[in-house]
């Protein structure tokens, strides 16, 4: 199953962490920018290149220090069909590079729409028997919201191509409470949705124990996060909510197995901006990604058990 991909990786590479490519233009230096709009002009276009440029530059950067990239698709989507290119560009050079590609969408539809998602951004479409990948990640978030509806389309996809799911469970957000915690038949919503995970992933469970249908719980939460942990043990979590957001390492520690396993956490404004707040020359901000990718992976490393498969 494609999180047994994923654990290897995190194995090999002795870090539980995954780099957001969440890109503003206010993050990548003036010469990239430059040389993209001296091609482009001051265009969608132009944008999307110098994304496409800088976000290659973080890849080389930290592809054999961290197992995997989470590009968020808002920041792609916002320049149009320049942006989508670049999006696209992006996942095809990471995985080139070796990375397990995370497609942070949080698609949330029922039947065929669904399934028009996973063809999207996990699978394939045919096109008059021709068959093409349009964007070839290997997980995707999801909203679970709507049901079984809305997760059963995928299910099929993640056995076929070797793909896994996240789904929304304790989202890190200070608003989350709002609906997350409120309480269904005397439990938190958060924790039935963390019980639907495990239920639908029981088909699809892999060589280390755990399924194809992860789940989202944020390191702000950190109770809520060992609470799901113990209740989920064949649950792989994505972890957002490390560093700008207010968690430490203290505070995902919960997420992991005894393995050092179960979680993958992730970073993206600390990495992408590292070189801005360090204050480090523009030339060098792939330099100053790695060196905070490398200082996260340590920082965590020191408060979780040992990685071994």
């Amino acid at each position: 199953m494609s999180f047994d991909r994923l654990i290897r990786r995190i194995a090999e590479t002795g870090n539980p962490t995954v780099v957001g490519l969440d890109p503003k233009l206010e993050y990548i230096p003036a010469p990239i920018k430059e040389a993209a709009y001296l091609a482009h002009g001051h265009t969608l276009e132009g944008a999307a290149e110098a994304i496409l440029a800088f976000n290659k530059g973080i890849i080389d950067a930290i592809c054999d220090v961290v197992p995997a990239v989470k590009p968020q698709c808002a920041y792609y989507e916002r320049f149009g069909w320049p942006g989508m290119k670049a999006l696209a560009d992006t996942i095809a050079y990471a995985r080139e590079k070796g990375l397990f590609v995370i497609i942070d969408g949080k698609r949330n539809d029922i039947g065929s729409t669904m399934g028009a998602y996973a063809a999207a951004h996990l699978g394939e479409v045919d096109v008059d028997g021709e068959r093409f990948t349009p964007f070839g990640g290997d997980a995707l978030t999801v909203n679970g919201y709507l049901g079984t509806d809305g997760i059963a389309p995928l299910l099929d996809l993640c056995r076929e191509k070797d793909a896994g799911i996240f789904v929304l469970a304790k989202t890190s957000n200070p608003s989350s409470g709002e609906l997350q915690d409120r309480s269904l038949e005397g439990r938190p919503l958060y924790a039935v949705m963390g019980e639907m995970c495990e239920k639908w992933g029981e088909s699809t469970r892999g060589e280390y124990g755990y399924s194809a249908v992860g789940a989202v719980v944020g390191a702000t939460y950190p109770e809520q996060l060992s609470e799901l942990r113990a209740a989920l043990p064949h649950t792989f979590f994505l972890v957002p909510g490390y560093g700008a957001q207010g968690g430490g390492a203290a505070d995902v520690a919960g997420a992991f197995d005894s393995r050092g396993l179960g979680a993958i956490v992730n970073s993206s404004r600390a990495v992408l901006t590292a070189w801005q707040k360090q204050g480090r020359p523009e030339a060098e901000y792939a330099a100053a990604a790695r060196d905070e990718a490398i200082r996260m992976r340590e920082d965590i490393a020191s408060h979780i058990p040992a990685i071994h498969l």
